[in-house]
């Protein structure tokens, strides 16, 4: 048997790319049902965590829904996955009709503190030092109770000037980006909306409730945009879209 091709990718990300071939070929048609998890083990498709993860991909790509005890559905075009909820959307919303909120959506836990920025990569893009200070913004998007995505800003210090409100956790009377230009006369623009995944924290598996043996690695997409005003980088949002709703008693 040939060795295994070490540039080829996971076994979850391969199912996923395959189920996701069958929604678009039409074998797995809108608001069908995928087989289940067990289904798919016997099928010889991997193991149970495999299966897991590539439904749980799906669902991070607006592909599917999954449910507890309702099992996993196809979502058409007009198909509405609460996981495709960002920031960039929420902005529009709010500007357009006053609610940055869809139906029966709201945000739990807001949290606004002062803090050293560790991630190199937030560093970079905010144009700071490693280790910089910054305000640091998250509040926990639920529809219907379930968490649906974790909302991020990392915001440069010198937006504090102008807005002092960036410390308080309550909501201003107009979104604080517009505040920041009626202050400061400097608007402020959106840069293009980038996707990455990386592995979720504990925190915030914590906040998403998905209780996940410790040597169980559960991959998340992030949504991240980038805000500037006149003087360059002012604040890098992220949107952590929740995972599909699994809870695997198995390793």
């Amino acid at each position: 048997m040939p060795p295994p091709d070490p540039k080829a990718p996971p076994k979850w990300r391969q199912l996923a790319d395959e189920i996701a071939a069958q929604i678009r070929e039409g074998i797995y048609p809108p608001d069908g049902r995928l087989p289940s998890v067990q289904a798919q083990v016997k099928a010889g498709k991997g193991a149970t965590a495999t299966v897991h993860r590539a439904y749980q991909a799906l669902e991070a790509e607006g592909l599917v829904t999954t449910t507890q005890g309702s099992g996993t559905k196809v979502l058409g075009p007009g198909g509405e996955s609460p996981n495709l909820l960002t920031g960039a959307a929420r902005l529009e919303r709010l500007r357009r009709t006053g609610n940055p909120f869809v139906p029966r959506e709201a945000y739990i836990n807001p949290r606004a503190m002062l803090r050293s920025c560790a991630d190199p990569q937030i560093a970079d893009l905010l144009g700071i030092d490693l280790y910089d200070e910054i305000v640091f913004r998250s509040r926990t998007f639920v529809r219907d109770d379930k968490p649906t995505a974790l909302g991020l800003n990392f915001i440069h210090t010198r937006a504090l000037g102008p807005l002092p409100e960036l410390l308080q956790t309550e909501r201003t009377e107009k979104f604080r980006h517009d505040l920041y230009a009626e202050r400061t006369g400097k608007s402020i623009s959106a840069g293009p909306e980038q996707s990455t995944a990386r592995i979720a924290s504990n925190n915030e598996l914590t906040e998403f409730g998905i209780d996940m043996p410790p040597d169980v690695s559960v991959p998340v997409l992030v949504l991240r945009t980038v805000f500037s005003d006149d003087d360059g980088p002012l604040e890098v949002w992220e949107d952590v879209l929740r995972p599909g709703m699994w809870h695997s008693n198995n390793p």
